[in-house]
């Protein structure tokens, strides 16, 4: 008896000791994005890392899975909700399969530039954007600048008419389609990790991007002209899954929020300077022509996206439309 006790006994205690190393296990949060490690978003991820670690003291780990090595912006959601990994980052576009309302930052022609981006997300209503995936068992924790978009071609785009029957990249995102179909050219939705080959065979004539990502990704070197329209806004949300986010302990959620909203403002001073320098970097290289339009041309790409405003205002609301262009006030 007394030895059965024993064995009793130290079958607890191994029990006990397996338990107390798994509780000592620190929390992995993968994070899983497209581009590379020297975008906004890249360098934001390692800040992230950087600063979780800091304020956990090692109990929270970031591991951090650059261009499309776990997965693309078009299946990551679905991996988080299986818990196959705990963060990303997609394209704000990318969200169009679980809600209508962000499908607002890819009205063409919407914001004039940044601060006018900053001023409506940081609002209430763009705040509450954030809550937009709540149903689908995900959780919007902030926006992450990439900066304006740009249209490179294997011809000069100076007037929309020049982009009749070429054929453009572009995300999956119904607004971005319409957008490419009112100049009477073709959308094809690809990958952004494929993007560079496609236009280096020229199975694409065009793509739109931000600064950063064209000169991250050399599709610059690929496509003899790029137009500086400012089109449309390259922005990404940080997401994880609600049942990840509830998984943590109070104090483990809040020092991971405090490290993403550090990182998130760092990752938006980065985009701020790269879109200046990268635009430069690009200029210099002389392997592309960047046009910059006339106002008279300028006005002519206005006049011919404006339209997709009003196709997509009612899944939008006219009320967010309205309030989100009323941000280009100061």
């Amino acid at each position: 008896m007394k030895a059965i006790l024993t064995a009793a006994a130290v079958g607890l205690a191994a029990l006990a000791f397996n338990s107390l190393a798994l509780a000592d296990e620190p929390v992995v949060i993968k994070f899983s994005h497209v581009v590379a490690e020297n975008t906004p978003k890249g360098k934001m991820a390692e800040k992230f890392k950087e600063l979780v670690a800091a304020k956990t003291g090692g109990s929270v780990v970031v591991e951090v899975y650059p261009n499309s090595q776990l997965f693309t912006d078009d299946n990551v959601l679905e991996a988080m909700l299986l818990g196959d990994v705990q963060m990303a980052a997609p394209a704000l576009s990318k969200f169009s399969r679980y809600t209508d309302v962000l499908a607002l930052y890819d009205l063409p022609f919407l914001f004039q530039d940044m601060d006018a981006v900053d001023r409506f997300q940081q609002s209430e209503q763009g705040q509450k954007m954030l809550d937009s995936l709540s149903k689908k068992g995900l959780v919007g924790l902030g926006y992450l600048h990439n900066g304006l978009k740009q249209l490179s071609a294997d011809e000069p785009l100076r007037v929309p008419a020049d982009a009749k029957g070429l054929k453009f990249r572009i995300m999956s995102s119904d607004v971005l389609e319409a957008q490419f179909e009112t100049l009477d050219a073709t959308p094809i939705k690809k990958p952004f990790s494929e993007v560079f080959t496609l236009l280096q065979t020229k199975a694409l004539d065009g793509q739109e991007n931000s600064w950063s990502n064209i000169y991250s990704k050399k599709f610059y070197e690929v496509q003899p002209y790029i137009t500086e329209t400012n089109h449309g806004l390259l922005d990404y949300m940080v997401v994880t899954s609600k049942e990840f986010w509830s998984s943590l302990g109070d104090e483990q959620r809040a020092q991971v929020r405090e490290a993403l909203d550090e990182a998130l403002a760092y990752g938006n001073e980065v985009a701020a300077d790269k879109s200046v320098e990268d635009k430069q970097r690009i200029a210099e290289s002389g392997r592309t022509e960047i046009i910059e339009l006339t106002p008279a041309e300028r006005a002519q790409w206005v006049d011919a996206m404006k339209p997709v405003w009003k196709q997509f205002e009612k899944e939008i609301g006219p009320e967010l439309i309205k309030s989100a262009y009323q941000s280009n006030q100061d």
